[in-house]
């Protein structure tokens, strides 16, 4: 595992007991069903599970974007639910990072502008500095003055890496990164986060649908009907492609309470 010595043991995001459900009625849908589990500072884990599994509303409502109808989610031992949207939104600017398979970059600003963008919105002093390090660790020290519509998919999606990482987050929420980029890309992009994990002691949690992405992560969860339905440690893209296929294999009581 890619933990710093000294912060080995230590929780960087807790989820206890958490549902969401969409819709009343009879036209409710349980996304998220009492799932509990616990992730270590300075590891990267994948999120896998089939369409409507709950694995989106799982990283929403991990990362503060949207609230759980029950239950409660702690970054680094604090929680966030109960908040403000206010004070939610303060909490997300300091100890959350987001990484979105659509770049959300905007279009007439330079890449250094949307690096340094949380920080102005957040009201943070802006260390150009700081900014223009980061900038080179993803490979972009040369593009600074680009804008969005001068760089290729892959360069797009460092920029937002590099504006997840300015504001120096704990947890890094990656939304199937790699979803929108060619197969090298992809890999270069897996291969920074895997980095940032490495070197950096973040903590990245990605939702993926693909095998090979997750095969990158130290450790992959698999979600079901809204519910945990299994680990991987150490896993390989035949691995977990052999998971997935077996996915709605389980007995209906294998569910009960679940934990990771």
């Amino acid at each position: 595992m890619s933990r710093h010595t000294e912060e080995a043991g230590a929780e960087a995001l807790r989820l206890d007991g958490v549902t969401k459900v969409y819709g009343r009625g009879d036209s409710s849908v349980v996304a998220l069903d009492d799932v509990s589990l616990s992730l270590p500072v300075g590891e990267f884990t994948a999120v896998m599970g089939p369409s409507g599994s709950g694995k989106s509303t799982l990283l929403q409502c991990a990362a503060g974007l949207d609230r759980p109808d029950s239950g409660t989610v702690f970054v680094e031992g604090e929680p966030m639910t109960g908040r403000s949207e206010a004070a939610l939104t303060r909490f997300r600017r300091t100890r959350i990072g987001f990484v979105f398979q659509q770049y959300n970059l905007l279009p007439t600003l330079t890449v250094m502008q949307n690096t340094v963008l949380p920080l102005k919105l957040a009201r943070r002093r802006v260390d150009k500095r700081a900014a223009r390090e980061i900038l080179d660790r993803v490979g972009l020290g040369d593009r600074l003055d680009h804008r969005p519509d001068q760089l290729s998919g892959g360069q797009r999606q460092r920029v937002a890496i590099a504006r997840a990482l300015v504001a120096r987050p704990r947890v890094i929420f990656a939304d199937e990164p790699t979803g929108a980029l060619d197969t090298r890309s992809a890999r270069e992009i897996l291969l920074l986060l895997r980095e940032t994990v490495a070197v950096h002691s973040h903590t990245v949690v990605m939702v993926t649908h693909d095998p090979v992405a997750a095969s990158h992560a130290d450790t992959v969860l698999f979600l079901a009907d809204g519910r945990m339905a299994g680990r991987m440690d150490v896993p390989t893209p035949e691995a977990v492609a052999e998971r997935l296929t077996h996915l709605g294999d389980r007995h209906p009581g294998d569910n009960r309470r679940s934990e990771v």
